[in-house]
């Protein structure tokens, strides 16, 4: 069970023996940076739940299973509209299976309104219904939210394991020691990485030739950066991962971070990429 999701082996450990010995709580919380599997474990939680020994059956499929449903953010936020739903459907008994699953995915995205809605169905969820929530900050939920669910704290993928994973799923080979900082122990953000190989080899090129005072090269390389803009976030934060090691020995690096940081936060207040 869960032998494709990559590292955290007691949490695995814990779900799979409440399988084995039909105990599972009514309501999970699911916590951790992301991209370190808390929804694709969920996912195949909800699978091992729902399974009834039919192996048509037991593959869960989120788009149809009338016994499973995920509910995702609606833009930035889930709603009350989204939570009201959700109750709606819990009071239905199963069809498939003997019990129910519902999985609200960056549940700390929670109005505070969908919240305390969804609060009624926690103090009193039907027998055969089972929560999972998936966020990645504890502080977003309510004490009161948190009090009704067990909670499972994941930890950062290691390094090795990311080194493995990625090697053996996708063949990515050379992965930096820079590049595993910038990961943070998120294979999600290994991931992202993975065909991009060249700008991040540009951006260290780029931030080693600061000091060299080589204008034209650097040039060249932040055309090739500018150019970068769906995954600009991630590359400004790389940026200042390097920027960072130098700074060590050199303050003048610092003013380069303070940059770094305020470009970030003119792109978050304009969405016009160019006017910055």
């Amino acid at each position: 069970m869960f032998e494709t999701i990559v590292g955290n082996k007691p949490i695995k450990d814990t779900l799979e023996k409440s399988i084995q010995n039909g105990n599972t709580s009514h309501s999970y919380l699911f916590v951790g940076i992301q991209g370190i599997g808390k929804k694709k474990l969920a996912i195949e939680f909800a699978e091992s739940i729902l399974a009834t020994g039919n192996e048509k059956e037991n593959q869960l499929k989120s788009d149809n299973h009338p016994d499973f449903l995920l509910i995702e953010p609606d833009g930035n936020s889930i709603k009350i509209e989204q939570i009201r739903y959700l109750q709606k459907k819990i009071q239905e008994k199963p069809i498939l299976s003997n019990q129910k699953v519902y999985i609200i995915n960056d549940a700390d995205s929670m109005t505070q309104e969908a919240q305390n809605c969804l609060l009624k169905t926690l103090e009193e969820p039907p027998e055969f219904a089972k929560l999972i929530l998936i966020g990645n900050s504890e502080n977003a939920f309510l004490p009161t939210i948190k009090s009704r669910c067990m909670i499972l704290l994941f930890n950062q993928i290691e390094d090795n394991e990311i080194k493995q994973f990625m090697a053996e799923k996708y063949g990515m080979n050379s992965i930096t020691p820079n590049q595993l900082e910038m990961f943070q122990g998120s294979i999600g953000k290994a991931i992202l990485v993975k065909d991009k190989q060249a700008e991040y080899e540009n951006v260290e090129n780029m931030i080693e030739k600061l000091d060299k005072k080589d204008l034209i090269e650097i040039l060249k390389l932040a055309e090739s950066l500018y150019k970068s803009k769906e995954e600009i976030y991630e590359i400004l934060e790389y940026i200042n991962i390097l920027l960072l090691k130098y700074a060590k020995y050199n303050y003048l690096y610092t003013n380069c971070i303070k940059i770094v940081e305020n470009i970030k936060k003119r792109l978050k207040q304009n969405a016009n990429y160019d006017m910055n």
